[in-house]
């Protein structure tokens, strides 16, 4: 298994590393509206005698038709534009001359578009975005036999021809308390804001923290405002002692609470946090959040993939859209032994060697979950470091 590591990882880097991009159209223009789907340009391809970008496309019969349902209008459009152009840049990268991906736009109706999309003959869905969207399109797509490759978090919907490719939270809580338990502290805390996401997280660190050999002494929700998480934390002050305290929500809104924590009984605590921290580019810029761990998939290969993303589009990527990236070079490696026109080989989406992408290896699990190799950061002055690097395979 380490032999299968290294070789994805060595070509993925010489992916990363050809930063000869030849210029072609987006799939998404970026002054004009969004278009609809049978207006929507498919992806460039590459002749596999030259590697030049053309705008010439083999005809159906030798490649396959792979469907991108993203939001590429309305209040989500940044982001689903975003993961759009990642599969571009993943199919320039990977010369991918046997696939055809067409965009079709949730924001107009995610059961419309996944309608249309397998009517258009296409034989695996990568997207939605949403979960709530994936609801919407998974017996429609069930029927048709066409698996879901979901850009969710949400592993509520994973199941049947479904497969959840986002960063899940449970993942980040526990390799964050197993880390914190290696360096010797056993009494947790935490602060979960109110709603679905803040229960998960609760369940998430009660099961990792005995998992890990240690004691949640103290768990608070909280509302919106700060007058609501600090009358959180003052219920804290009656429990035991905690050695550190996870702040499941954003970087943005750690950065807010951390000197609240500070002023309200947590003077010495660790901060902990989750993979939503990931995203937060002021996080090393506070002095307050010096110290604080959290666990992230690693940025390692990001960095070089975001100089590229820049160049050929002119803007920064959204950090979700590796996603997009990743979930291509998944495709392209199934399709070597997929013939065209057949349906998609779903079983080999269970491989457990699992699969190699910007954001690491990955695998999905018995519920179509991906599993992933997880690092523990560091905030430091202006800076963020590997306080434990991710293993280097699921055998590890």
């Amino acid at each position: 298994m380490k032999q299968f590591y290294r070789k994805w990882q060595a070509i993925l880097m010489l992916v990363l590393g050809s930063m000869a991009l030849a210029a072609c159209q987006t799939m998404v223009p970026k002054t004009a509206p969004p278009p609809t789907p049978s207006q929507q340009p498919d992806k460039p391809v590459t002749k596999p005698d030259d590697g030049k970008i053309t705008g010439v496309l083999p005809t159906d019969e030798t490649r396959h038709r792979i469907a991108l349902l993203l939001p590429l209008s309305g209040k989500d459009a940044a982001v689903g534009k975003s993961i759009a152009n990642a599969t571009t840049l993943a199919l320039m990268d990977t010369k991918a001359s046997n696939i055809r991906i067409t965009s079709y736009d949730t924001a107009l109706g995610a059961q419309a578009a996944a309608q249309r999309a397998i009517a258009d003959g296409n034989r695996l869905i990568l997207g939605p975005l949403l979960g709530d969207d994936v609801v919407a399109i998974a017996a429609t797509a069930n029927a048709a036999r066409v698996p879901i490759i979901s850009y969710s978090n949400d592993v509520g919907i994973a199941g049947n021809n479904v497969f959840v490719m986002g960063y899940v939270p449970a993942q980040s809580i526990d390799r964050v308390v197993r880390h914190a338990r290696s360096q010797g502290i056993t009494r947790f805390a935490a602060l979960v804001p109110a709603g679905t996401y803040g229960q998960r997280a609760s369940s998430a660190m009660l099961a990792s923290v005995k998992a890990a050999g240690g004691t949640v002494v103290s768990m608070q929700s909280y509302g919106a405002g700060n007058a609501a998480i600090t009358a959180a934390l003052k219920k804290m002050q009656g429990d035991t002692a905690y050695e550190a305290i996870l702040i499941a929500d954003s970087g943005a809104a750690a950065i807010r609470i951390v000197p609240l924590i500070r002023a309200n009984g947590g003077t010495d605590a660790r901060i902990l946090g989750t993979e939503l921290w990931n995203t937060e580019r002021a996080l090393p810029s506070s002095a307050a959040m010096r110290g604080a761990w959290f666990a992230s998939v690693s940025d390692g290969l990001y960095r070089q993939y975001a100089a590229k993303y820049r160049a050929q589009f002119g803007t920064d990527p959204f950090r979700l859209s590796t996603l997009g990236y990743d979930s291509v070079l998944l495709t392209t490696r199934i399709a070597r032994d997929w013939k065209p026109g057949t349906p998609f080989p779903m079983d080999r989406l269970r491989d457990e060697g699992g699969f190699i992408g910007l954001d690491g290896a990955f695998r999905f699990n018995r519920a179509g979950v991906a599993e992933r190799l997880l690092e523990v950061q560091q905030v430091g002055a202006g800076t963020l470091t590997v306080a434990s690097p991710a293993p280097k395979s699921f055998a590890d």
